[in-house]
Order: structure tokens, then sequence, then C-alpha cells
């Protein structure tokens, strides 16, 4: 057949770290290289992309397929960035808040920096949350 012996696939930080190793290399080539590749009864080798595409996506921890992690409803997701409204208001979304388990009532000491807002959680009469 081929003097070409299959390797097991590359998966997970051994994959990731492969591909950074081969820098400029082709896409067909890093493949290749992290073991994503047949050869047919004739010999002739076919790089398998959407394995190698499919195993670094799975390296990297992204989810593509839109699985509820809570089990819950679908639904948007915290992006952790909000946009002043029309108002000048900032409102932070209940997903931020359920996260959190915060509850109504909560209150919060607003310190302002010069490019960043910072919220610290203080019970009713004032005294740091993490104090106590």
């Amino acid at each position: 057949m081929s003097n070409k012996k299959n390797i097991e696939p590359l998966v997970g930080e051994e994959l990731l770290q492969k591909v950074k190793d081969l820098g400029s290399a082709s896409k067909e080539d890093k493949a290749r290289e992290c073991g994503y590749f047949t050869e047919t009864k004739n010999g002739v080798e076919r790089v398998n992309m959407m394995k190698f595409l499919n195993a670094l996506i799975d390296a990297e921890g992204i989810q593509l397929d839109g699985k509820a992690a809570g089990g819950g409803r679908g639904g948007r997701s915290a992006s952790y960035k909000i946009t002043v409204q029309s108002n000048n208001n900032l409102l932070i979304g209940a997903a931020y808040t359920k996260k959190m388990g915060l509850q109504e009532g909560d209150v919060f000491e607003i310190t302002l920096g010069r490019k960043h807002i910072h919220l610290k959680q203080v019970d009713a009469n004032g005294v740091d949350a993490e104090d106590e």
C-alpha cells in the first residue's frame, strides 16, 4: 500500500500546539501533519479537513451547536457588553443578576474610574458585603 503510516489524529492541547508549531503551513498541510488524513485503496492520500476543523473548534472550547448550559429555555446569552441607552441610562440585564445570585433590594456602591465603573455589593447599612 503506502510507506506512510497512519498516525492517531491529535486532539485538545496537543492539536493546538502542533498547529501553532506549524506556523505558516497551509491548512491541508497542518491537517495532514496532525493526522487528519486517510489513504484510499489506490494509495491516494485524502485530507479530512472537516474532521480537522471540528477538532480545532472543540480544542478551542467553542460551542457552535447552541446547547444551553443550564438545560433551560433558549434565548440570548449574556454578552458582557452593554450600551448606553438614549436616556443615558445603563441597564444591566437579568442574565447578569441571576448569574450573580442577586436579589431584589441588593445594594451596591458605585465607584467611577477614568474608563470604568466598579459596583461593590454592600448591605443595607453600607457595609461591604465581603467583610461580613
